[in-house]
C-alpha cells in the first residue's frame, strides 16, 4: 500500500521543477553556456558524481509504502530504500559494538555451558556470527572479503569505462585506444577522467559496504543495537530534505519582495526593509523552537490525525524546512533588492516603461531573468548552511524528531556516549563524515556555479 508523505510529495515536486529548468535550459544557448562551463570544472564534475549518488539515495528513500505483515494486515511504514537494506535494518544486536567487532563493547554476565556465570563480552547476534574463531579468523575474512568486493567494483567500474570510451570515440570519429589515450592525458571537452576516477571510487566503496555489511556491523551499533552504517545513510534524505525544501519555501519570499522593492522603491521598499530588518531582528532559534514546540502540542492532543509515527515525524520535518525558508530569505532578498535598483534605471527598462508595458511585464521578462544568476549562485552556496542547521538545531533538541534518522540526531545521542569509559565514537565519526562528504561537494559545486553565473568573474576571467 503506497504512502504519499508531505515531505515525498514536494521533494519530488522540486525534482520536477529541476527537469523543467533542465529542458528549458537545453533549447537555450545562452543558458547552456553557464552550465558547460560548471561542467568543464573537474571539481565541478566530482562533486555533481558524489551530490547525484546522495540524491538517488534520498528519492529511494522518499518511496514510502506499507508491506502486507505476516499475521495479514499492513505493517508499519518503510520506504524502497528500507526494502532494499533490509538486512542492515533488521538486524539489531543488544547495545554498542565497535566497527567490525564480534562482540559487545561492554561487559556482561554470561553464562557458560555448565551453568557457572563469568562476566565477560558476549558474542554478537549477527557481527561476525560466521567465525568459529574470531579472534584468530576476523582480521584473514575482513581481508578476504574487502578483496573480492575491489576485483568486483574492478570490473564494473572496467565495463562502465569502455562504455564512456566508446561512445566518446563515436563521438569523435576515432578509435578506441585514441580515445582512451584523450581521456588519461586530459584531452578532451569535458573532465571525464575526473568522472570516471570519482566514479570508480564511489563503486568501489559501494562494493565494499554491500560485503562487508553482510557479514559485520562495519560501522558498530548505537545504543539500541541499530546499525550505525543504516542509519547514517538513511539520515541522508533528512539532510537533502532540509537544504532543499527550505530553499523551495525562501525563494517565492525572496524573489517577489526583492525585486518588487527594488523596482517600484518609495513606500514599498521601505516595507520591505522593515520586514527583513525586523525578521534579522529576531533571533531565529528562538522563533525555530517556538514553531516547533506548538506542532508538538498539536500532535499531542491530535494524535487521532496521525496514522503512524512516521507520520509524525514527517510533519514536524515539513514545519521545520517552512520555518528554516521563513527565516532564511532575508540575505537573498537583499542581494535582489540592490541588483534590481540598478536594473530598473537600464535603457530596455525604461524604454518598456516609456511604451506603456505594464509593471508586471517588466518584471517578469527584464528585472527576474537577469538576477536568476544571483538567486542560483545564493541558492547553490546556502544549501550546505541549511544542512549543517538542521545538525545544531537537533543538538539542542528542537529540530528534527527523535524518531527521524538525521546526523543531527546521531551527534545528539552521541554527545553524552563521548564522557563514558571505553568512548563510544562511532556514532559522531559517521554522522561527521557523512554529513562533510555532502557539505564539501556542495560546497565545491557552489563554487563552480559562482564562477560560471557570475557576470563580473566571467569579464575578469576575460
Amino acid at each position: 500500500m503506497p504512502v504519499v508523505l508531505w515531505t515525498d510529495a514536494l521533494l519530488y515536486l522540486l525534482v520536477l521543477m529541476v527537469l523543467v529548468y533542465a529542458l528549458r535550459v537545453r533549447r537555450r544557448e545562452h543558458l547552456r553556456a553557464p552550465w558547460r562551463r560548471v561542467m568543464q570544472s573537474p571539481l565541478a564534475v566530482g562533486a555533481a558524481v558524489v551530490l547525484g549518488v546522495y540524491v538517488l539515495i534520498a528519492l529511494a528513500d522518499s518511496l514510502h509504502f506499507r508491506p502486507m505483515a505476516k499475521g495479514g494486515g499492513h505493517g508499519e511504514v518503510i520506504s524502497v530504500f528500507d526494502y532494499l537494506v533490509t538486512p542492515l535494518r533488521t538486524r539489531t544486536e543488544k547495545t554498542y559494538s565497535a566497527p567490525f567487532a564480534t562482540h559487545l563493547y561492554a561487559k556482561e554476565i554470561i553464562e557458560l555451558g555448565d551453568g557457572r556465570e563469568v562476566r565477560g563480552y558476549p558474542r554478537l547476534v549477527y557481527g561476525g556470527a560466521h567465525l568459529n574463531e574470531p579472534q584468530a579468523q576476523r582480521a584473514w575474512d575482513i581481508l578476504r572479503t574487502s578483496l573480492r568486493a575491489l576485483v568486483e567494483a574492478a570490473l564494473v567500474s572496467l565495463m562502465l569505462s569502455l562504455l564512456v570510451l566508446t561512445i566518446l570515440a563515436r563521438r569523435s570519429g576515432t578509435t578506441l585506444r585514441e580515445s582512451l589515450r584523450r581521456v588519461l592525458g586530459g584531452r578532451t571537452r569535458g573532465p571525464w577522467r575526473t568522472f570516471l576516477g570519482t566514479t570508480a571510487l564511489l563503486i568501489a566503496l559501494l562494493f565494499l559496504l554491500v560485503e562487508l555489511s553482510a557479514d559485520y556491523h562495519v560501522l558498530g551499533t548505537d545504543k539500541v543495537g541499530q546499525d550505525v552504517l543504516y542509519e547514517a545513510i538513511k539520515s541522508i534524505r533528512t539532510g537533502l530534505i532540509i537544504g532543499t525544501l527550505s530553499t523551495l519555501v525562501m525563494l517565492p519570499f525572496a524573489i517577489i519582495l526583492g525585486v518588487a522593492a527594488g523596482y517600484f522603491r518609495g513606500w514599498v521598499d521601505d516595507i520591505v526593509q522593515y520586514l527583513y530588518t525586523t525578521l534579522n531582528s529576531i533571533p531565529s532559534v528562538l522563533l525555530i523552537a517556538a514553531v516547533i514546540l506548538m506542532i508538538q502540542v498539536y500532535m499531542a492532543n491530535h494524535p487521532e490525525s496521525f496514522s503512524s509515527v512516521t507520520q509524525r515525524a514527517d510533519l514536524r520535518l515539513l514545519f521545520l524546512c517552512i520555518v528554516l525558508g521563513i527565516t532564511s530569505w532575508t540575505n537573498l532578498c537583499r542581494l535582489l533588492r540592490g541588483e534590481v535598483l540598478k536594473l530598473r534605471e537600464v535603457d530596455y527598462v525604461q524604454a518598456a516603461a516609456a511604451f506603456g508595458v505594464r509593471h508586471g511585464n517588466i518584471m517578469l521578462r527584464h528585472l527576474v531573468p537577469n538576477v536568476m544568476h544571483i538567486v542560483l549562485i545564493m541558492v547553490v552556496l546556502d544549501f550546505s548552511g541549511l544542512v549543517l542547521a538542521e545538525a545544531v538545531l537537533s543538538y539542542i533538541n528542537i529540530g528534527v524528531d527523535p524518531s527521524t534518522s538525521s546526523w543531527g540526531n546521531m551527534i545528539n545521542s552521541a554527545r553524552l556516549e563521548l564522557a563514558r569509559e571505553p568512548v563510544v565514537w562511532w556514532s559522531l565519526a559517521a554522522a561527521f563524515v557523512f554529513m562533510f562528504a555532502l557539505v564539501l561537494a556542495a560546497n565545491l559545486f557552489a563554487d563552480a556555479v559562482r564562477d560560471a553565473f557570475d557576470p563580473r568573474l566571467r569579464r575578469e576571467t576575460a
